[in-house]
């Protein structure tokens, strides 16, 4: 886990410089945004995928940092697909529309370029089905300016034909309308799409609607739903149930407190959307009599999670209807206007018919722990016994020492992912596999790379498939309250230009952004 804090500016001539850089950064940006038009860029995108003429497949590296992309499991082969994404090193936004495969057996990623791609995007949803030899569909997400001020919200649909390794855009009238942070999963036939928002420079708007892309005849419907439907929001967690009926839980939405002021709202419901034939009864969503749906609030019980937005949630599909949940980021802000965020690396499991929330413990923490013990106490007496004899010999010191350095590394903490939010998951073949994600460090917005796999039948450890990339370049400003500081003691070693002319250091530190969507 992880934490954060975050110190109101001070007063006085802090105060003063404070508002003196924010007005001239503000002016700066402004500027800045005139020269950039959001659709200028993407159509620049747009027409360099159209010039491509061939599908290529490279073997590449890992992806590089990212978060708000999707990672999708392949419906026959072994395989993972992910796509586009966003990355904010501090100072610029990078939005991204890369399709990469996951070769699970291998552990090796492919890039994939193929002609009339979607453009960049991120905070989009995607999901597969085995149909038409396989098919990637991929709905809605958004595409931001680098300096994140203006934001245009997609309301496409893309198609991955995966046997033809081709991109196909859909028009089809009846779409919901421009969004990102929803959520889709495939429900019988049917492709269902719940919530969201959009934001522009005035405003943000929350949706609560639900619209179903039929995959046989290529249309869309809004859905007319009966029953007390979850208030408009984004990020929710949606699974669908064998049944064919949909479980939501949870979500978040913004509201204005004040004038240029919002704060964050975390929801913790438990929603059921169920198909009921007219005339009344369940119905299945293959049925070919007319299908209405309706809303209804499940009861929840069990070990629930505390608080919390950014989690990520997925069906384990294994028998019992039972959905995985991993993660996420609570933030407590005080009178003082202090705030605190703790970021989770917890497991829950959900049963989709009772409402009944279960923590997961892996079964062989406890193990792994007895056998560290061991091996700490086994490693100890080797080095000791190795210290009490006179090595005359420099080369026998130097193997011995490389002998201690890999006997130490084998009792090392046991491998598992640490707090985040807005990772990507995926099952496949009983295996959840992790992606990424993002943390702060202080000031510091920190993009994860890392890759885990853990078997849900067992639950005993997770698997690292792929380390965390080492370092990553933040290019965020100082923050003021340290500017301070250094402006500070700049003014003291004017003050004693007759020491001995060495300068004071001071720390640089990097300026908070929001957390993505």
């Amino acid at each position: 886990m992880g934490k954060k804090n975050k110190k109101k500016d001070k007063k006085g001539r802090g105060a003063e410089k404070t508002a003196a850089k924010t007005a001239k950064k503000s002016e700066k940006r402004a500027r800045k945004e005139l020269d950039e038009d959001l659709e200028a860029l993407i159509a620049q995108f747009t027409e360099l995928d159209r010039k491509r003429t061939d599908t290529t497949e490279e073997p590449c590296q890992a992806p590089s940092p990212r978060c708000n992309m999707t990672l999708t499991a392949h419906p026959e082969k072994d395989e993972l697909l992910m796509f586009g994404g966003e990355y904010f090193n501090g100072k610029q936004t990078f939005v991204y529309n890369d399709f990469y495969i996951y070769n699970i057996k291998r552990n090796e990623w492919t890039l994939v370029k193929a002609p009339n791609a979607p453009p960049p995007r991120c905070a989009h949803q995607a999901v597969a089905v085995a149909q038409g030899g396989g098919q990637l569909w991929i709905f809605g997400g958004e595409f931001s300016s680098p300096s994140q001020s203006q934001f245009h919200h997609y309301k496409d649909l893309w198609v991955w034909h995966m046997s033809e390794k081709r991109w196909e855009k859909i028009s089809s009238s009846g779409a919901p309308s421009s969004r990102s942070g929803h959520r889709m999963v495939v429900c019988k036939r049917q492709i269902i799409v719940f919530g969201g928002f959009h934001e522009s420079l005035r405003d943000y708007r929350y949706f609560n609607d639900v619209s179903a892309f039929n995959l046989d005849t290529y249309k869309w419907t809004k859905l007319s739903i009966a029953g007390n439907p979850p208030s408009p929001r984004s990020g929710v967690q949606l699974v669908a149930r064998s049944d064919g009926s949909v479980v939501l839980y949870g979500g978040y939405t913004k509201k204005q407190v004040k004038k240029e002021v919002d704060t964050g709202v975390i929801h913790e419901d438990l929603f059921l959307l169920s198909p009921v034939k007219e005339g009344g009864g369940d119905a299945d969503t293959t049925d070919t009599a007319p299908i209405k749906w309706k809303w209804s609030r499940m009861s929840q019980s069990g070990m629930k999670p505390l608080p919390r937005s950014g989690a990520s949630m997925v069906l384990t599909a294994t028998p019992g209807n039972r959905a995985i949940m991993f993660g996420g980021v609570f933030d407590v802000e005080d009178e003082e206007e202090d705030m605190e965020s703790e970021f989770y690396n917890e497991i829950y499991t959900l049963d989709l018919d009772k409402g009944r929330w279960f923590e997961v413990k892996l079964r062989g923490e406890k193990k792994k722990k007895r056998r560290r013990r061991r091996k700490e106490k086994e490693v100890a007496k080797e080095q000791n016994e190795d210290d009490s004899d006179e090595k005359d010999d420099d080369s026998d010191g130097e193997e011995e020492e490389e002998k201690s350095e890999v006997a130490a590394a084998s009792v090392s903490e046991e491998v598992e992912p640490c707090g985040r939010m807005n990772a990507v998951m995926t099952v496949k073949h009983g295996i959840l596999y992790l992606y990424g994600g993002l943390y702060e460090e202080g000031e510091k917005e920190v993009t994860l790379t890392d890759m885990y796999s853990l078997d849900i039948h067992k639950l005993k450890e997770w698997k690292l498939l792929q380390a965390m990339e080492t370092k990553q370049d933040w290019e965020g400003e100082s923050s003021s309250s340290e500017e301070e500081e250094d402006d500070d003691e700049i003014d003291a070693d004017d003050d004693n230009d007759d020491s001995d002319g060495k300068p004071v250091g001071g720390g640089d530190a990097t300026e908070q952004v929001a957390a993505c969507s």
